[in-house]
């Protein structure tokens, strides 16, 4: 066992002590010590039911003949930090999470893990870990949140900050406000939509790191402790195989992982994630791979944002595993790729269906016959831009129009919700990029404020910061390289015309390049936003949003 390193022989008495300190007994310290790494908090409600996971995941280890420790791993709430500086500390926490828990499991020497995360940096910072770490390792997740019920529809968070849009249109009293605000998040959970928790935790499925109902099973249903019990005795299987995250997560269950997002239409947070994820295992991952693999994959799901089902109309059509099942039947899936069941994502599907296909739609019958995201490029974004095409209305996946420059989030907000923005608009923020926020923050309320003032299929917006999973529209971000570098972005002048063509996966200005040039003469570099604390180390070393925005090593 690696933890005999420090419960075994006469040079361990020291080590021993402690866990006597700790109330361990002889048999507990003879069996293998699995790290149960809870993201639980009081502050994040997608975290505040983890504690009664964790205590499942417990049993299901220790009915397995492990001894479960448990550690934590922290979370924000993307939602709470929304709109504020909070924002900027969002992303950064997915490389403390990853480093910490590094830190932690090796620290101690534990002989396999079980992660349980829920939110959206969470989760890929703890599957960055266990590919790093090495060990026996399951995920079981929180689960998502169930649809809010209001004025007789199903809603969710990006109801809310659309509603907000509304009311400053004056198409919303305060009084409808106050009912969205007390019924669009009805339980504990992941937010209930397609957004980036729920992709990322439905992309662990597909990935082969966590088992059949991570992604879908409501936080709410008891179903989702026996799942966690059910993880904990998987993990112990898996360490008495000898079966390890890299033998996993490989360059194959990515490219899985990749095709899944394409049908479920996934956050387009999952192409910094993804790249992060595949940095770990040494596979150099190119978002522009996103576009050749869309181009073969059908989106089969429309969850909100895009469409009007959540994730609990999805768990009740056969989850995750019924959307693969489909793809796999297709020959779109790797289905040699081992899981954590300790079999091959093949012998897993075996016998899954499709319960509902109103809410996945069968490969002859697809929303559309390219995947959920693309990638764009051109003079404004030569290492590419991320969109959600399929929550992009069919008038806008064209659009032409004169650019509305902003520097920062706030101008952009101040300008819609004063009501300077008109159809035909590209509104364009920049200097918000992993370097420029520094931290990549989310333009939830900007494209929430479109959206809710009506112009969601009149109006673009494109940036080098990143959108939430709850944004819709022709929202186009991670544009690479970014503003703070020089990238073409800085370039752009008020009144520009921006073209847009999601079609042919192409974003550009409509400027000559000698044009170009002559500007790029008078661009200066800016100095830092912040230049001290955490955010001041993460400036200096984080990449593009190409690159998955992680953190440089070359030194």
């Amino acid at each position: 066992m690696k933890s005999d390193a420090v419960k075994k022989g006469s040079a361990q008495a020291p080590h021993r002590s402690l866990f006597h300190a700790l109330g361990f007994t002889e048999e507990e310290m003879d069996r293998p010590l699995v790290g149960i790494v809870s993201s639980y908090n009081e502050i994040v409600p997608g975290h505040m039911n983890i504690d009664k996971i964790v205590n499942a995941v417990k049993m299901g280890v220790a009915m397995a003949g492990g001894t479960p420790v448990v550690f934590p791993a922290i979370a924000v709430c993307d939602g709470i930090a929304m709109g504020h500086i909070g924002m900027k500390y969002s992303l950064v926490t997915r490389d403390l999470i990853a480093d910490s828990t590094e830190c932690m499991a090796l620290a101690h020497q534990f002989d396999a893990l079980v992660m349980v995360p829920n939110c959206d940096k969470n989760v890929p910072g703890l599957l960055m870990a266990a590919a790093r770490i090495n060990v026996p390792t399951v995920f079981v997740s929180g689960g998502p949140m169930l649809a809010g019920h209001v004025m007789g529809k199903k809603r969710s968070l990006s109801s809310m900050f659309e509603a907000v849009g509304a009311q400053a249109a004056g198409k919303m009293t305060e009084e409808e406000v106050c009912e969205f605000e007390r019924k669009v998040c009805p339980t504990c959970g992941s937010c209930s939509g397609m957004y980036t928790a729920n992709s990322m935790n439905c992309l662990t499925e597909a990935l082969g790191m966590g088992l059949a109902g991570n992604g879908t099973i409501p936080a709410v249903y008891s179903e989702r402790l026996a799942l966690a019990k059910h993880a904990g005795m998987a993990v112990m299987e898996l360490y008495r195989k000898n079966i390890c995250p890299r033998d996993i997560i490989t360059k194959d269950s990515i490219i899985n992982a990749l095709t899944v997002d394409m049908a479920l239409g996934c956050s387009t947070n999952s192409m910094l994630h993804i790249p992060a994820i595949a940095h770990e295992i040494g596979f150099d991952f190119e978002i522009k791979m996103a576009n050749e693999i869309s181009e073969k994959t059908p989106n089969l799901c429309h969850l909100a944002p895009a469409g009007p089902t959540y994730m609990e109309d999805l768990n009740e059509a056969g989850g995750v595993h019924a959307v693969m099942k489909q793809l796999a039947d297709a020959g779109l899936l790797n289905t040699d790729c081992m899981t954590v069941t300790g079999k091959t994502l093949g012998e897993n599907l075996s016998g899954c269906v499709n319960r509902n296909p109103d809410v996945i739609r069968t490969m002859d019958n697809p929303y559309s016959q390219t995947g959920g995201l693309a990638v764009l490029s051109g003079n404004i974004a030569p290492d590419g831009s991320v969109v959600k095409r399929s929550a992009v209305a069919d008038s806008m996946l064209k659009h032409e129009g004169p650019a509305r420059v902003f520097d920062c989030e706030e101008d952009a907000i101040a300008a819609i919700k004063g009501g300077k923005i008109v159809p035909g608009d590209v509104v364009v923020i920049r200097y918000e990029g992993p370097k420029g926020g520094p931290g990549m923050r989310e333009m939830l309320n900007p494209t929430s404020a479109i959206a809710g003032m009506g112009l969601g299929e009149s109006v673009a917006l494109i940036t080098d910061g990143r959108f939430s999973g709850a944004s819709r529209g022709a929202s186009i971000g991670h544009v690479s390289p970014e503003a703070a570098v020089g990238g073409p972005i800085a370039l752009i002048e008020e009144g520009d015309m921006i073209s847009i063509d999601i079609p042919n996966v192409s974003l550009n200005v409509k400027v000559s390049d000698e044009e170009l040039a002559e500007r790029r003469t008078k661009w200066k570099p800016r100095e830092p936003k912040v230049k001290s604390g955490y955010l001041a180390r993460y400036e200096k070393l984080v990449t593009s949003g190409d690159k998955g925005a992680v953190l440089r090593s070359d030194f």
